[in-house]
């Protein structure tokens, strides 16, 4: 809902530093520790709940995909909230219900209270706070840094496999799994909630007297919400930026050869961070070392997103997609290595060039999506991709899972992620930018 003009802060200038970045490093914090448990530290806690439940390997593993898939039925509703009444409410919701799923993990002694709390409980939290409306936070202040700032939050997020991760697998030879939860849940409520209480905003920078970017305002008196609103759309549209509405994207080709290509990346990354370290160790390698060998593949993503935060920024809206194509080639390259020469070694050269082409093609998503549709429908646009994205995302994992149950080897499973990333790859050089609107639109006409 956009607020009255006398909401806004007339004649403010860009204060020293700009207060997007601090919900930049907020998202990027957040990210850090959630990510840590859900994306990577899962793995580390996904033998010794199997072992104590007696559960199987593809039960264990559904876990995961109830949250991608409870993903899949909030992401439009939360992407429209967000778009609406901005994203600041549903971030400290959704961290407050990430902290209550983590500490009834201290609690659960079935399959139903394992799926309750870390399925439904946990994952909603997480859904609802870390990544689409976070990212629409930071996409709403940022338009010629966009990429940057995206990176710099994936950055932290890269950073939970080398640091919380590594944290949560010895935590759990110390202290065991439940306890394990049940620190990550207290640190979510003693230190994350006041953070994003306090750096997120509800609207964008045009209704509080500023520019995106922290651009300079140059007019010292700002009559009212509507004329800075209008500074901010010329702004963006002399960087090429171009809003469209829900129902806009979705009759262009872009959105949908973008929504299946992503789709292949994230179906890829969930099956292979669920199922990483029980394959190393798998292959009798011990299980912290197996943790840090996990962490090298997260490392090896890092210094590449920055990298394509600022290419992203800088290449035109018709080169982005050779930089989604080369991420996926990464990917593919280092799947290829291993599954031709199965051995130790081969399994390094596979987690470096799986690690870069793996965090190259989680920064460039969100950019490509904003520089392609622009920021009034953000976070609607991301929520209807994930309708669609994450079923495959909920299916592989427990894919994976069956086939070792089945065959008692994962190769199978490897190779047909090494060819849907092959498919992805060429797919993504047919990814041009869509036409402008027809007719351009308010910008609180979302839908």
């Amino acid at each position: 809902m956009a607020p009255k003009g006398s909401d806004i802060k007339p004649g403010v200038r860009s204060p020293r530093v700009f207060f997007g970045w601090w919900t930049v490093v907020t998202g990027g914090l957040l990210a850090l520790w959630a990510e840590g448990y859900f994306s990577y530290g899962f793995s580390a806690l996904f033998k010794p709940i199997s072992s104590e439940l007696g559960f199987s390997r593809a039960v264990t593993s559904v876990a995961t995909s109830i949250i991608r898939l409870e993903g899949a039925i909030e992401a439009p509703l939360a992407g429209w909230i967000t778009d609406r009444f901005g994203p600041r409410w549903i971030v400290v919701a959704g961290v407050a219900t990430m902290s209550l799923g983590l500490v009834l993990m201290n609690y659960i002694d079935s399959l139903w209270s394992f799926y309750l709390a870390w399925g439904v409980v946990f994952g909603s939290g997480f859904m609802l706070s870390v990544h689409l409306p976070m990212d629409t936070a930071i996409s709403n202040w940022f338009v010629r840094k966009r990429g940057t700032a995206l990176s710099v939050r994936m950055a932290f997020s890269g950073m939970s496999g080398v640091l919380v991760m590594p944290l949560v697998a010895w935590l759990i030879t110390v202290q065991g799994w439940r306890m394990t939860c049940v620190i990550g849940g207290l640190v979510l409520a003693v230190v994350f909630l006041p953070m994003a209480w306090l750096s997120l905003r509800t609207h964008r920078p045009e209704y509080y007297g500023l520019l995106p970017d922290g651009a300079a305002v140059r007019d010292e008196t700002v009559a009212d919400a509507r004329h800075m609103i209008d500074r901010g759309v010329e702004y963006a549209g002399a960087l090429e930026e171009v809003e469209f509405t829900l129902r806009e994207a979705m009759k262009t080709p872009a959105y949908w050869l973008l929504l299946v290509s992503q789709g292949i990346h994230a179906l890829a990354a969930s099956a292979i961070n669920v199922h990483c370290i029980p394959f190393l160790t798998d292959m009798d390698i011990d299980s912290l070392k197996a943790a840090g060998m996990m962490a090298m593949m997260v490392a090896a993503s890092i210094p590449l997103r920055p990298v394509t935060g600022y290419l992203a920024d800088r290449l035109s809206r018709g080169n982005l997609r050779v930089l989604v194509a080369a991420a996926y080639l990464l990917q593919t390259g280092g799947l290829a290595v291993f599954l031709l020469n199965q051995t130790v070694p081969a399994v390094y050269a596979w987690f470096v060039l799986y690690g870069m082409g793996m965090g190259m093609g989680w920064t460039v998503a969100s950019p490509v999506r904003a520089r392609y549709f622009g920021r009034k429908a953000f976070g609607s646009i991301g929520g209807s991709s994930m309708l669609f994205v994450t079923p495959l995302a909920v299916a592989a994992p427990v894919y994976l899972g069956w086939v070792y149950d089945t065959s008692s080897s994962y190769t199978v499973g490897f190779t047909v992620l090494a060819v849907l990333l092959a498919a992805a790859t060429v797919l993504a050089l047919f990814i041009v930018p869509p036409k402008r609107p027809g007719r351009a639109s308010d910008i609180r006409r979302i839908i």
